[in-house]
């Protein structure tokens, strides 16, 4: 697991390279590699997870092909094996050593052998000219971002937003549309993100440019079915689900550090937890907050950790903490994204970094694998009795509900954003009008959109932050291939969401978690921010109405009235608005201010050291 970075037909000195490695040295603290050719750089940070001796990156370096690598490849062991037997020598056992050799036997497809989770990219200099090949996983576990200037042809990329920003001349204009991209989607959907000339590269994408050449762009095929008949009886098809996760929690296990389990106390979490426990002593996380609060999941967790003979850990955060940690949650980030769980995610890798753990497995991804969002029922119910699904579930989606984004635009921004949708149009319209069932196209939309944008790129963020390397089982393809086509009465049926996970489950875990109501794993937010808290004051500070009207496209007072609306009848729609404005507020802060400001340096999370940026 590692940070990568560089440029094509374009340059950076020196300097400017070690810049932006120390913005994302946190994410690979081991090693600093670069190679620099005539028109092209790469770079790496270096997270040593598998084969901790060798593993030296650019992998390649000096040869022909040279490659850096964010990730894990997971049969690299049968790659090393094939590859050998072809006559290519790999130098050590890291499994990102195989890349080189892979590339020179398979050529552009060489990623259709990999099962794994990945970012990469490799410059081949065998032809005339140098050729630079980017390529993401199939469902986007490890982002990418890049600015790709078609004037000069040139590409910048780094697996965050600070360091791609260290460069220099990149992300000077923010999207006019993106706080409605915020407040629509809670992030930034498809390949943008709040600046304007700052793409991500989808999931399952290989990008592909000669020096001083335009790129092509190929969205691999998924080779994971959408929408199938019925693979069989509930029983039969719940235990295959069962093995085929008890055979992925048990390769994700495999590392040469130590490895931990967070443990929600959900279904999902807890299922890997058991299944985890199978192959041996696990530790596992928990996160809770001081004092008493709704949603406080930590007795399910400790019941899922005593079942599964773990040694638990319970991190406990202290609100009075929450504005400092939100800063340096938004840094890390690089853009707003709306969930308040991604504070509690941030502390919690930061607590397992601490106890010495590298890797940690978590439950991301099952909701949308196999259908546990209560929107997701809603919809269907919905659908299936004639009603009209669509408005109430982007509403779901959304962190602020239509209506009210109505009332707090200006009326000059509701006229841009309504020229300037939230939602990418094609995506729009596959979930209106796409084929198969709602609950199909809403599945789709959810793992293809929503899953990459607003879920993997949080947590492979904020496990980086503390140099923790996040697994995930259920995105794996094996999985993926038995949860997505399952037909929608596995999924969801008589009021119960996840019938299908929850019937592998069964006999696994406590009684008590398997038919306790489903409830989110959030930060309860709504009651946290209320007067006389930490967080109220400092969001009344950064939100004032003179401060949140002047760019011109909030209404001041209407802002203004979400908190008196909160003060007097605390409600989760007028909460998450909040909470939505501030992380936004104080993204622009950090970002956006400073980068306009004179003489001001880009400042790492805390504060302790100025971190220069490029001009």
């Amino acid at each position: 697991m590692c940070r990568i970075f560089g440029y094509f037909n374009a340059a950076a000195t020196p300097h400017v390279m070690r810049t932006v490695a120390a913005l994302q040295r946190h994410g690979g603290p081991d090693a600093t590699g670069v190679a620099q050719g005539a028109g092209w750089g790469l770079g790496s940070n270096r997270l040593a997870v598998v084969g901790l001796d060798g593993g030296r990156q650019p992998y390649g370096r000096g040869g022909p092909v040279q490659v850096v690598f964010n990730g894990e490849i997971y049969n690299h062991e049968e790659l090393r094996r094939r590859l050998e037997g072809l006559g290519h020598v790999i130098p050590d056992r890291c499994d990102g050593s195989v890349l080189p050799a892979l590339y020179l036997e398979y050529g552009e497809e060489f990623t259709e052998h990999l099962d794994g989770m990945y970012a990469l990219a490799l410059v081949d200099t065998r032809g005339a000219l140098p050729r630079l090949l980017l390529a993401t996983d199939h469902i986007g576990m490890k982002p990418l971002y890049h600015r790709w200037d078609p004037a000069d042809r040139s590409l910048y990329f780094a697996s965050e937003l600070p360091a791609l920003l260290g460069f220099g001349g990149i992300g000077e204009r923010v999207r006019e549309s993106a706080l409605d991209a915020l407040l629509t989607t809670r992030t930034p959907f498809g390949t943008r993100t709040m600046y304007e000339d700052v793409e991500v590269l989808e999931p399952g994408t290989t990008w592909v440019c000669e020096l001083g050449g335009p790129p092509r762009v190929r969205r691999r095929a998924a080779h994971v079915p959408d929408g199938a008949a019925d693979p069989g009886d509930g029983f039969t098809t719940a235990r295959q689900v069962r093995r085929t996760l008890r055979h992925e929690v048990g390769r994700l296990l495999e590392a040469d550090v130590p490895v931990a389990v967070v443990t929600s106390g959900g279904l999902d979490s807890s299922l890997v937890t058991a299944l985890a426990a199978e192959h041996g002593p696990q530790h596992t996380f928990t996160l809770a907050y001081r004092g008493t609060w709704p949603f406080d999941e930590r007795h399910f967790a400790r019941e899922v950790a005593d079942r599964a003979r773990t040694v638990h850990h319970e991190v406990e955060i202290d609100p009075a903490g929450f504005p400092g940690l939100l800063e340096d949650t938004v840094w890390h980030l690089g853009q707003p994204n709306a969930d308040p769980i991604a504070l509690s995610t941030y502390a919690l890798f930061q607590a397992i970094r601490e106890a010495g753990f590298t890797v940690a497995l978590t439950g991301d991804g099952a909701d949308e694998v196999f259908g546990g969002y209560e929107r997701m029922r809603l919809a269907t119910e919905r659908a299936a009795a004639g009603a009209d699904w669509a408005p109430a579930y982007l509403d779901a989606l959304s962190a602020v509900p239509a209506a009210l984004r109505g009332r707090l635009y200006t009326d000059a921004y509701r006229a841009h954003v309504a020229a300037d949708p939230a939602l990418p149009g094609a995506a729009r319209q596959d979930l209106l009008h796409g084929p198969g069932t709602v609950l199909d196209r809403i599945t789709r939309f959810e793992l293809e959109q929503r899953l990459p944008a607003y879920h993997l790129r949080r947590v492979d963020h904020l496990s980086m932050a503390s140099s923790v390397e996040a697994r995930l089982p259920f995105c794996q393809r094996s999985v993926l291939s038995l949860g997505r086509p399952l037909p929608d009465h596995r999924r969801i049926q008589g009021g119960q969401v996840k019938r299908t996970l929850y019937a592998a489950a069964a006999g696994l875990l406590p009684d008590r978690v398997l038919s306790r109501p489903k409830q989110p794993f959030t930060l309860p937010v709504t009651a946290m921010l209320r007067p006389g808290t930490t967080l109220w004051e400092y969001a009344r500070d950064l939100l004032a109405p003179d401060r949140t009207a002047a760019a011109g496209r909030l209404d001041g007072r209407a802002v203004d009235a979400l908190f008196t609306a909160q003060a007097e009848r605390p409600d989760d729609t007028a909460a998450l608005a909040l909470w939505t404005l501030l992380v936004h507020e104080v993204w622009d802060g950090q970002f956006r201010r400073s980068l306009h400001g004179r003489g001001t340096a880009a400042q790492a999370p805390g504060g302790t050291r100025p971190l220069a940026v490029a001009a």
